[in-house]
């Protein structure tokens, strides 16, 4: 059974949601502000987040940006505001989706179905090319096995999502990968994300890697990117 959690102080959404998603099997649990969301973060662990953006005291697009740098979990937005600038913030810093208020509970399960299904990416396979199952770039190494990567040594806490893009890019160095090679990379083959999450997900990936001034990623204007060459 699926866990969705649902951070919204109206109660009547509350039960609207709970009551689409309960009926198909989802295991649902509402809470009504960011604090108590970020406290079921561990104990409820949640596989998508449906986050109201006008909260009580943080509001749900900066509890979004605090949750983007430690988690992947997926989040769909509800906004009463229906204007272009809310959507773009709101996938700008890493929503997978974006609901407006009033909306049938039929769209609603569809977008969480949507969201779900493209979530899991695939597992990793092993490289070809070692027994050890690493990846390399000098001092940048990838442990394929353990989904852990390490800069000197120095273990770098990445996403389900950060490390798929990068052990992707890592597989071929040389490569100038597109964003959709990225996307299906990290997603699977035949799911569309949206330009702007991948764009959004790689800043947070190289801001992690940035490491004494050497980003192993580099942009490769109008295409796409590519591991950086060592000097």
């Amino acid at each position: 059974m699926q866990r969705v959690l649902v951070v919204d102080d109206d109660e009547l959404i509350q039960a609207l949601v709970v009551r689409a998603l309960q009926r198909v099997g989802y295991d649902v649990l509402c809470v009504s502000n960011a604090d108590a969301a970020r406290a079921e973060l561990e104990r409820f662990e949640p596989e998508l987040i449906v986050l109201d953006i006008m909260l009580p005291g943080m509001s749900g697009i900066d509890f979004c940006h605090e949750l983007r740098k430690t988690h992947d979990v997926p989040v769909i937005f509800l906004s009463g505001l229906d204007t272009d600038v809310d959507r773009i913030v709101g996938l700008e810093i890493g929503a997978d989706d974006y609901l407006t208020k009033p909306f049938h509970p039929g769209e609603l399960l569809a977008r969480v179905r949507a969201v779900l299904r493209r979530a899991t990416p695939p597992e990793v396979p092993k490289p070809t090319h070692g027994s050890d199952a690493t990846l390399q770039h000098g001092a940048l190494h990838v442990d394929l096995e353990r989904h852990v990567v390490f800069i000197d040594g120095e273990e770098i806490e990445l996403t389900k999502t950060e490390f798929m893009l990068l052990s992707t890019l890592m597989r071929r160095p040389t490569k100038v990968y597109s964003r959709d090679d990225l996307m299906s990379g990290a997603y699977g083959p035949a799911t569309y994300v949206a330009e702007r999450t991948i764009n959004s997900h790689m800043r947070r990936l190289r801001s992690k890697l940035d490491h004494g001034g050497f980003d192993p990623i580099e942009t490769v204007r109008g295409v796409g990117y590519r591991i950086a060459k060592l000097d």
